[in-house]
């Protein structure tokens, strides 16, 4: 529980700033600047004249709604306009955010972040080790073998996901906050959720979570299998159970290889998570928020921000591995395990 609150935690201070990005670029309202409204031919009122910036979340909804209507012009990507074929870059996304909503902007959400990441990672871990280890000793399935890991991983993704849904639930909502003078606090978020949809509105997106559990499974079989083969190395290399700062190296690439491909496989699910925590009643369900993504964006909306997601993902479950795999093989030669093994995951 400890090694897994320390490599969550230092993960999700690291890579916040991009986490906000994705988030932006995963909603439905995906960097939306203030849209221009184009008044008739001969009116009074300027047509470059702004939204404020509390109407915009209303707004881009309706603007999504209705497409049709020639009043509104829609600003998408980043603030580039929806005619436009190219997309800003992720060092654009960030300067956008800091021009338009203040450098605090990047790092919304970090507090329920930091809060969620404590019991979830602690949570996740300690899971998928007691699991392990039930089913290892159990004796019906083969220990350590990939019907382990993925059975472990399942069981640890579904209770971690079940017991903080509501943390990252607010968490969602206040990365999604446009507001550029006034921030939404967490209690304001919590109030807010509570009286719109009562206690079960928390809830809202775990079923896509529920879903999300196969990229664990495939994250955590893939980088068993290559720490195994590291292990296999490094015992033939040295006799020495000290452990050196390549070993350390090696389980990071291990840990960003394994996270990179399952992201890629399952990451839909995190498209539909965000828009279903959105505010609004046009995601209720996952497979319709699936269906209604794709038929309204194609593929490519079904994987927006998912270079996002890769560039945060890769480092922060990286850092994250190597911070776990060296806190438990400091506290298990502090408190002197028999093991010779790195660790008992």
């Amino acid at each position: 529980m400890m090694t897994g609150v320390t490599a969550g935690t230092v993960g999700a201070v690291v890579t916040c700033p991009l986490e906000v990005v994705k988030t932006r670029l995963q909603s439905s309202t995906a960097f939306l600047t203030p849209p221009r409204v184009v008044e008739p031919p001969g009116s009074t009122n300027a047509s470059s004249e702004l939204l404020r910036p509390e109407q915009r979340r209303k707004l881009s909804t309706t603007i999504l709604r209705n497409r049709s209507q020639p009043q509104i012009m829609a600003i998408s990507h980043c603030g580039i306009s929806s005619t436009s074929t190219k997309s800003m870059s992720i060092i654009q996304c960030l300067r956008h955010i800091v021009q338009n909503e203040g450098p605090r902007a990047l790092f919304k959400g970090l507090g329920p972040n930091l809060v969620g990441v404590a019991p979830s990672r602690a949570i996740y871990f300690c899971t998928y080790s007691q699991t392990k280890n039930t089913l290892n000793n159990l004796g019906f399935i083969q220990p350590d073998s990939p019907q382990v890991h993925i059975m472990s991983a399942a069981s640890a993704g579904f209770v971690s996901s079940s017991v903080t849904n509501p943390i990252w639930f607010v968490k969602t909502r206040l990365q999604l906050d446009y507001n550029s003078k006034v921030q939404m606090t967490v209690k304001e978020c919590i109030e807010r959720v509570y009286a719109q949809g009562g206690i079960s509105a928390f809830y809202k997106g775990i079923t896509a979570s529920y879903f999300g559990i196969c990229e664990t499974v495939v994250h955590f079989v893939i980088y068993e299998f290559i720490k195994s083969k590291l292990l296999e190395r490094q015992n033939k290399r040295k006799t020495d159970t000290t452990k050196s700062s390549r070993d350390f190296l090696e389980f990071m690439v291990a840990g960003a290889i394994s996270k990179t491909v399952a992201s890629c496989i399952a990451y839909p699910h995190e498209v539909a998570r965000t828009r279903l925590r959105e505010e609004g009643n046009k995601y209720n369900k996952f497979w319709q928020t699936l269906h209604t993504v794709w038929k309204e964006e194609g593929r490519a909306g079904l994987y927006r921000g998912l270079a996002t997601q890769l560039v945060r993902q890769i480092p922060n479950t990286a850092i994250m591995m190597a911070t776990y795999e060296a806190v438990v093989y400091v506290l298990t030669r502090r408190f002197n395990n028999k093991s010779n093994e790195f660790y008992d995951f």
